[in-house]
């Protein structure tokens, strides 16, 4: 038999199939990483309490005789919990703990063969993990489709598949970990370099020009309110679209993710589902409006807004 040629393996179809299993994976780290770095932080508390000298340094005063104890339980009912990480323990329900077999995993298709409901509690089973594989699977197949079948497409998979992971944590958390951020910002400097994506010198001017363009924004919002406008990770997720896409994109995707950031966040206040604060985290939007001009293209971006 032949090799398989590069334009069927790197198809839109077969790129779907790989988007279903990312997606499946995408559903761990949305879930598992924001507890990875609770229980991180939760450690830097035990071990902070447990300085004393760190205490006297800040505070001036000797610590409280009870910050030991403090620290100790912490740090025990951490150990308690056992290891957590993206590929341990396997995946279980959170209802009943059945651990998921393998023929339970496959992605969309044991969901609808159980019927959306764990096969040992029958407790049901939210529909966004289908959801989120079968938006990688379409992420993928048109990816594929906008760049043609060549390996860079799987550069740009990985691009729109990070960035739905960033997304959907920052919805369910407000968070956008350095853990996905930072990896993708080098990635995207290097593979400029390497004359892969977008010239180094636009994807370098991205990257300061988006971060520096919301450093600012949150700045001045503090300094003339006394609130913080958006978290630090925003600054960072605008560097990434900026070091992919280059700094002619920062403006049209600020201002795609601020007209759909304004409408989604109208439409929840008057839906009553706006959550507590009274806010919608923008990096979603970021996310968003960073895959869109990645599809669409940046010449076509300039086109419409006539600064070509």
């Amino acid at each position: 038999m032949g090799a398989i040629p590069a334009d069927l393996l790197l198809s839109p179809y077969a790129l779907a199939l790989l988007g279903l299993c990312v997606g499946s994976f995408l559903n761990v780290v949305i879930h598992r990483l924001p507890l990875m770095l609770e229980r991180q932080w939760w450690g830097e508390v035990a071990h902070q309490l447990g300085d004393g000298e760190s205490w006297q340094r800040v505070f001036g005063s000797s610590p409280d005789p009870n910050h030991d104890q403090r620290s100790s339980a912490i740090s025990g009912a951490l150990d308690g919990l056992g290891p957590l990480s993206l590929v341990l323990p396997r995946s279980r329900c959170p209802a009943c703990a059945h651990v998921i077999a393998w023929y339970e995993n496959i992605p969309i298709i044991s969901w609808l063969v159980l019927r959306a409901r764990c096969s040992a509690c029958k407790t049901p089973i939210s529909p966004r993990y289908p959801l989120v594989e079968l938006a990688a699977a379409l992420l993928f197949a048109a990816t594929a489709w906008r760049f043609g079948a060549q390996p860079l497409a799987l550069l740009w998979c990985a691009f729109a598949a990070t960035l739905l992971a960033l997304a959907l944590i920052d919805w369910d958390t407000t968070l956008l970990p350095d853990a996905l951020t930072l990896p993708l910002l080098w990635a995207g400097l290097i593979a400029a370099a390497l004359g892969w994506t977008i010239t180094l010198s636009a994807a370098l001017w991205g990257t300061v020009a988006g971060y520096l363009s919301l450093w600012l924004v949150y700045h001045l919002f503090k300094l003339a309110t006394g609130k913080e406008g958006m978290g630090h990770g925003d600054f960072k997720l605008l560097a990434v679209l900026g070091a992919w896409l280059g700094w002619p994109m920062l403006v049209p995707i600020i201002l795609a993710a601020s007209v759909l950031g304004a409408i989604v966040g109208i439409a929840m206040k008057f839906g009553g589902t706006l959550r507590e604060g009274r806010y919608v985290p923008f990096g979603p939007f970021l996310a968003g409006a960073g895959i869109a001009v990645m599809l669409v293209g940046a010449e076509r971006v300039l086109d419409w807004l006539g600064w070509a």
